[in-house]
């Protein structure tokens, strides 16, 4: 994790929120900027997952020709 660090802003709702969830993590994580900078590693991660699970048009058309010839669609 790299040292360089800049500002986000948020609610003051959405922060209390974290703070709270930060306060009953049992240690798991120091500070609220410590839990938001890993759950937007995560959902980063996971989106990068899904961009390379995707098909291509030919791909879902060919997906779409083998279902339907054995009657799913």
């Amino acid at each position: 994790m790299g040292k360089d660090r800049i500002a986000v802003y948020v609610s003051k709702d959405l922060y209390d929120e974290v703070k709270r969830r930060v306060d009953g993590s049992g240690g798991e994580f120091k500070s609220v900027e410590n839990y938001v900078d890993f759950v937007l590693r995560e959902v980063v991660k996971e989106e990068e997952e899904e961009e390379k699970q995707s098909y291509t048009k030919e791909e879902e058309e060919e997906i779409k020709k083998r279902l339907k010839s054995l009657g799913y669609l």
